[in-house]
Order: structure tokens, then C-alpha cells, then sequence
């Protein structure tokens, strides 16, 4: 297993009037290679139970294992786990700081002790796999659009070489192309590399088409924990908690009730239209029968 966590509890504000419990006894599992979508309405604990998971937060009771070693144990190496497990927060600007993209890259990789020649060919190798444009290498990066900073820092994180990427709402004020490219690219470089990826959204829909499992937190607790067709399944009890299944869900739904024979576990725009046509031709053939 790549990360465990073990009855983890966080509040915040400990021991005053004003503390809240953020996290509420977790326990999770997850394996290596695996693509996760955490979900959650705003303030459900998703961002907290991340930032665990590289020592920016440290549980207030509970147990973090990764790759076997108690990441609390006093002798653990945070440095090395923050190179292992890497985070890209929400909004990029707070990751991006020098004075053209390449060599806001090359910070990460260069923090580790690496010599010139490797910083660069990782700062290199990561701009590919996040698929920004070469001419845009040695743009100020504030001078990008949000898009491209998004690339810019998980390419950051990606040169690094982590074995898990946790992506904290990387599609948070992009507009529907840009949601698509980024979540596309994140997918291309899952199934490229085998890396574990951590998808954090308040968005069934950024999440139906790409990941293998869903996490469901809702007040600081796991409420589901499923692939997701079998989460959807529960979408009556998401709306309960301020989240909706994927828009395909209800389409499925509705033509159900007006007698079409559709599967409504099916998650994605392609499932959907598989079993609509299927449906249909199964439809007709009946009423010709008839």
C-alpha cells in the first residue's frame, strides 16, 4: 500500500472555545498506481485530509503510513515524504514565483541537491508531460493564462518525481476548455507514468469521466468510499449533503421513467450514449415486433 491512514482525527483550533473538528476518525487505503477523486462540498474536510498526506497538517491523533513507515514516527524523513507526495495547490500563483517558467520548474528538482545538468532535463522532461507549448518556457508565468499556469505548477511538482500527485481543485475558475484540457492531461499523465493521483473537486462532473475510485467526505468523515457508478447510485443522498451526480445520471434517470431501458449506473458521456443506442434499438425492435 502507498498511503494509510489509520483512525486520523484533526481540529483545529485545539484546545480553545473556538475548535472545530476538521477530520473525523479517517481510515483509508490507498494503493499504488491508483487514480482518486476526493469530493466534497466546500468546508467537508477534502483540502485538510491532503494536506496530511505530505506533513503540511499533522493529525491531532490517528496514523499516516506511507510505503510502510509511520510518517510520525521520530526519526521520519519530512523533506524526502514532501519530494515522494507531491501537492499542487488551488490557486497556482501561490506556487509560482521566479522569473520565466523554465526556471520556476527547475526549483523543485534543484532544492533536492540535483546537479544542473539533471534539474534542467527534469524541468524539461515535466513541461512535456503537462503539454505546455516550448515558446512559452521562458514567459514570466504570471504572464500566463490559468490554463497554463495550472501546467506550469504541476510540472513544478512532476519534476520532483513524486510518486503521488495530489491536485487540489485544479479546475477551479477555468472555463470549460480549460477544465477539459487540464483533467485530460492529468488522465493522459496517470495512464503514461502509473503514478497515484489524488483529484480534490467539489465536482462530480470533473471526476465521473476520469477517476477509478471517489472518495466522499462530508463533515470532516468518509460518507462514501466506491468506484463511481456505485457512488452515483446514492445521488439522492449526495443532493442531501449539497453535491449532485454527473448530469448523465439524471438523464439516465428520467428516460428510465418514461420506459427506456437504460443502464443508469453508467458514469461517462460515452457510457450514456452506449446504452441510450442500445436502448433504443432495443426499443424499436420490441415495437416492431408489437
Amino acid at each position: 500500500m502507498s498511503i494509510i491512514l489509520d483512525h486520523v482525527n484533526y481540529i483545529y483550533g485545539g484546545d480553545t472555545p473556538l475548535a472545530v473538528k476538521a477530520l473525523d476518525d479517517i481510515c483509508l487505503q490507498i494503493p499504488d498506481g491508483e487514480f482518486v477523486g476526493i469530493i466534497g462540498h466546500t468546508g467537508s474536510g477534502k483540502s485538510t485530509l491532503v494536506q496530511h498526506l505530505n506533513g503540511l497538517l499533522k493529525a491531532t491523533s490517528g496514523h499516516i503510513y506511507f510505503n510502510g513507515e509511520d510518517i510520525y514516527d521520530k526519526d521520519y524523513d519530512m523533506k524526502k515524504l514532501r519530494s515522494r507526495v507531491g501537492l499542487v495547490f488551488q490557486y497556482p500563483e501561490h506556487q509560482l514565483f521566479e522569473i520565466d517558467v523554465f526556471t520556476d520548474v527547475c526549483f523543485g528538482p534543484k532544492n533536492l541537491g540535483l546537479d544542473k545538468k539533471e534539474t534542467e532535463l527534469r524541468a524539461f522532461d515535466a513541461l512535456q508531460k503537462v503539454g505546455l507549448p516550448s515558446e512559452l518556457y521562458y514567459q514570466s508565468p504570471f504572464e500566463l493564462s490559468g490554463g497554463q499556469k495550472r501546467r506550469v505548477a504541476i510540472a513544478g511538482v512532476l519534476a520532483m518525481e513524486p510518486e503521488v500527485l495530489v491536485l487540489d481543485e485544479p479546475t477551479a475558475g477555468l472555463d470549460p476548455k480549460g477544465r477539459e484540457e487540464i483533467l485530460h492531461q492529468i488522465k493522459a499523465l496517470q495512464t503514461q507514468t502509473g503514478m497515484t493521483i489524488l483529484l480534490v473537486s467539489h465536482s462530480m462532473e470533473d471526476v465521473a469521466e476520469y477517476v477509478d475510485r471517489i472518495i466522499v467526505m462530508n463533515r470532516g468523515s468518509v460518507l462514501y468510499d466506491d468506484e463511481p457508478r456505485k457512488v452515483f447510485a446514492h445521488y439522492k443522498e449526495l443532493e442531501s449533503v449539497g453535491l449532485a451526480a454527473p448530469q448523465v445520471t439524471y438523464i439516465l434517470h428520467e428516460l428510465k421513467n418514461r420506459g427506456l431501458p437504460v443502464d443508469v449506473n453508467a458514469t461517462t458521456i460515452e457510457e450514456a450514449a452506449g446504452t441510450v443506442m442500445k436502448a433504443l434499438g432495443r426499443h424499436s425492435g420490441n415495437n416492431m415486433r408489437e
